[in-house]
């Protein structure tokens, strides 16, 4: 970090990492990000990718990727590339290659006929249904297996012909001998080896047996020189676990885990199974749907990295609740935006306006920010026909309006003070012209005599551009969508979070590429959608966040 570098907010994982430094417990750190290819990335994990790759960061330490690729009937290289994808669209970089808990398939086979040699792990061919019953409950505990004292030459004879492929699936599974009366569950001799025939997508059907997470997190920790094992507040319990595996093979390194609260984003779900629903079903485009909250659909929102970062700094680390009202995130996406997006004019419900004294009147040119001059500046043409939003005018305004009305005066955003003269209607009597004149001395400077207090955007007819204009707004209408047991959290989907318009653009963003970022002034930020839009073609925005919380409650 250099002097310019804000100081990184402190929290207990932070305060560790510096003592075991400071004490020479470890003379460099390094952490994992080991997410399972099951699925898209969402926003609790961008918060679990900023601290593990943002302590190798600013520790000059290293971060390793590994996938948890032991569960193949449910992983795709799709769900792999896209969560690479999303550590680099963050701006992380992991140390190395990526790593594979299928790297280690042969080495965690060793160790298991270590436990079993050691008498520590023994084959159980209990049904799914027996091992349920001989597990006890919370307050009662378990029954040891009638297996459970099979002799290391029958374990080793069987374990070996259950890689062979001997065995249905499900017939048998290798467990861990620990403890059937412990308090914690997960002690009381968990499976660490189960029969599966399904495809493995990098070792192909080369096993027929896939060891389960807790036995292969914990030593793939290991194999790399993992010190700082970092993780969500539910694997808690599972700790023990993790030491007992380790203390029990011959393996030099023993990291230690460390475990945080998991992020709860209201408005939102994140749970894998429900977005794969909510993909499934069609109730989103897909996973990266810009209503969905995962780093792809944020992306396609126009969320930035620099935005989520921020995010995931104010929301701190700590082991109590961390259940956070979506209006942060937005509103840290806004503060970045603010000083990042040039500034140009939109209409999304467009009002014709014919000046009637148009003839010798200028265009004038205009900063894209008033801020930030480097972001440079465009011609803002003027004509005889104008877009303004229908929502400017008001045949009978409400009190305090600032807007067009019939008789009254505003000024055009970059241009002259406008007199609403009349309103054409159609028959059935709604708006559909207004007819206005200028005041020709109003270019870049206020008029004499008079104060003119509002001012709205606008387009010359003859130069805005058409484009698809994409209104979201969150995809549930309740903080906890899943929150309640009696209803599904399908019934909370807001059927407002999609509204498609036909609007109009400035012409200073025909060849914009996608994936660039405005602010339509007074409407709100804007992307451009990264699959549908086309440079000089058709063009297609998605709105990023309004320029205020429309959520909070008055």
């Amino acid at each position: 970090m250099n002097s310019l570098t804000p100081a990184p907010i402190s929290h207990f994982i932070r305060n560790i990492i510096e003592a075991d430094l400071a004490s020479g417990k470890h003379s460099a750190i390094v952490t994992r990000f080991p997410p399972e290819p099951n699925g898209y990335l969402h926003v609790g994990h961008a918060k679990s990718i900023c601290l593990n790759f943002g302590l190798a960061r600013d520790f000059s330490g290293a971060c390793n990727l590994r996938f948890d690729d032991t569960n193949p009937e449910k992983e795709s290289e799709e769900y792999a590339l896209s969560i690479q994808d999303d550590v680099r669209w963050l701006g992380f970089t992991w140390n190395g290659e990526v790593r594979w808990a299928s790297d280690y398939f042969d080495a965690l086979y060793a160790f298991a006929v270590e436990l079993i040699n050691k008498g520590l792990a023994y084959v159980d061919d209990l049904t799914p249904e027996q091992m349920r019953e001989y597990r006890g409950t919370l307050k009662e505990p378990g029954r040891n297996s009638p297996n459970r004292d099979r002799s290391v030459a029958e374990n080793l004879d069987l374990f070996t012909r259950m890689k062979n492929g001997e065995f249905a699936d499900g017939a048998m599974v290798l467990r861990a001998k620990i403890d059937m009366a412990s308090p914690n569950i997960n002690l009381r001799d968990p499976a660490i080896y189960r029969i599966r025939r399904a495809h493995h997508i990098r070792t192909g059907d080369k096993w027929c047996i896939y060891p389960m997470y807790d036995y292969t997190h914990c030593i793939s920790d290991a194999l790399e020189g993992i010190t700082h094992s970092i993780c969500t507040l539910e694997f808690e319990d599972h700790r023990p676990l993790y030491d007992w595996v380790l203390d029990n093979i011959t393996i030099p390194c023993h990291p230690r885990q460390y475990e945080f609260s998991r992020l709860e984003l209201q408005y939102t779900i994140t749970s894998k199974r429900k977005l794969l629903q909510l993909v499934n079903e069609k109730k989103v485009s897909g996973w990266d749907d810009p209503r969905m909250p995962t780093i792809s659909g944020m992306r396609r929102r126009g969320y930035t990295p620099e935005g989520i970062r921020e995010f995931a700094k104010r929301i701190g680390v700590s082991k109590s609740a961390n259940n956070v009202d979506l209006a942060v995130l937005e509103g840290a996406i806004r503060e970045d935006l603010e000083l990042r997006a040039p500034r140009v004019m939109a209409i999304i419900n467009p009002l014709k306006v014919t000046i009637t004294n148009a003839d010798g009147a200028q265009t004038r040119a205009a900063d894209f920010h008033p801020n930030v001059p480097e972001l440079g500046n465009r011609v803002v043409p003027f004509s005889s026909e104008l877009f303004i939003e229908a929502d400017d005018f008001a045949e009978v305004p409400p009190p305090g309006w600032k807007r067009l009305t019939l008789g009254g005066e505003i000024r055009l955003r970059h241009s002259y003070v406008m007199r609403c003269d009349e309103a054409v209607k159609d028959a059935s009597g709604k708006v559909i012209e207004l007819k206005c004149s200028i005041d020709p001395d109003t270019l870049g400077q206020n008029p004499v005599g008079r104060k003119v207090k509002g001012v709205i955007h606008f387009l010359s007819r003859a130069h805005a551009l058409p484009a698809e204009i994409r209104l979201y707004d969150r995809l549930f209408t309740v903080s906890e969508p899943d929150g309640d047991k009696e209803q599904s959290f399908l019934d909370f989907i807001n059927p407002d979070s999609l509204n498609v318009v036909q609007g109009w653009v400035e012409a200073a963003v025909k060849d914009a590429a996608p994936e660039t970022r405005y602010q339509f002034e007074r409407l709100g930020y804007f992307v451009t959608d990264r699959r549908d839009h086309q440079p000089s073609g058709k063009l297609v925005f998605n709105r990023t966040v309004t320029l205020r919380d429309g959520w909070t409650k008055s």
